[in-house]
């Protein structure tokens, strides 16, 4: 179960994307979020993955490790497709500018399928995968440890007293920490119950809701109890929240983090100015 979750895994390569500043980095993927709502067409998306395509290269990770960063998410982005090409053909109305020519069409009852609808699903599920593997270059490239700090170092100008962007890089840490360790537990109460005589593999889809179900509940009980002794743990340390602390790791930005915001921070704007035109 932990093998199949690759979001979230640093994998060190060397690359100069690897040796960026974390809030450059973060920077980056919310400019690309950005272009990517604004963009509205097959052209926009287009230069978008030609960018994904040449940033993805520099980082030195195979293709096939952002193509297993998709693997576990197959089924959200299968519904978006149906609920965006059902709900097309439902009411008739899709946005031609951001869609292909009509080509051709069918009526099954009340669904009237064209292709601009279907362009419009496609192009949905595009924007949505881009997001996917454009946030796992993230992970991928940045420690959990540094991109927490790289949230907190954007967060602490916009915080009153100091203490809420460590508050919230502190809980970031903690939840990207308790993931794997949580995953771990879930295999191992899955292991324990195939040594038991349930074979996961062979059970019917309404067997194996039922035995997923059955996992809530000794996971959620290891997840207060884990989150018990963390407590516990930094109380006997002495932590405090607000303290005086120095970092072994400096962030430090440097010119290339500055060349690479101003590259994405062109692409909303771009995106915008299209839209606008059309």
């Amino acid at each position: 179960m932990r093998d199949k979750l690759i979001i979230g895994r640093m994998i060190p390569t060397g690359s100069r994307v690897h040796g960026l500043d974390p809030r450059s980095k973060i920077t980056a993927m919310l400019l690309f979020t950005a272009a990517l709502i604004l963009s509205n067409g097959w052209p926009q998306l287009a230069a978008l993955t030609i960018l994904s395509i040449l940033v993805l290269t520099a980082t030195k990770i195979p293709a096939k490790t952002y193509l297993r960063a998709l693997r576990p998410l197959r089924w959200l982005m299968l519904f978006v497709f149906l609920f965006q090409l059902i709900a097309g053909a439902g009411n008739g109305t899709v946005n031609l500018a951001a869609a292909d020519p009509l080509l051709w069409s069918g009526t099954w009852g009340p669904f009237t399928l064209t292709s601009a609808v279907l362009s419009s699903a496609l192009l949905a599920v595009s924007r949505m995968a881009l997001l996917i593997v454009f946030t796992a270059m993230l992970t991928f490239t940045t420690t959990p440890s540094m991109l927490s700090r790289g949230v907190e170092g954007m967060l602490k100008p916009l915080s009153r007293k100091g203490t809420g962007a460590e508050r919230f890089s502190l809980m970031m840490r903690l939840a990207l920490r308790f993931i794997p360790a949580l995953l771990e537990e879930a295999q191992t109460i899955l292991k324990a119950q195939a040594a038991r005589g349930a074979d996961y593999e062979e059970m019917k889809l309404k067997e194996k809701a039922r035995l997923l179900l059955s996992l809530l509940v000794p996971v959620t009980v290891g997840a207060f109890r884990r989150a018990e002794e963390l407590t516990t743990s930094l109380e006997a340390r002495g932590y405090r929240i607000g303290a005086p602390r120095t970092a072994y790791r400096q962030l430090i930005w440097r010119s290339a983090d500055t060349w690479f915001t101003l590259l994405f921070a062109l692409l909303p704007v771009g995106a915008l100015l299209m839209r606008l035109t059309v």
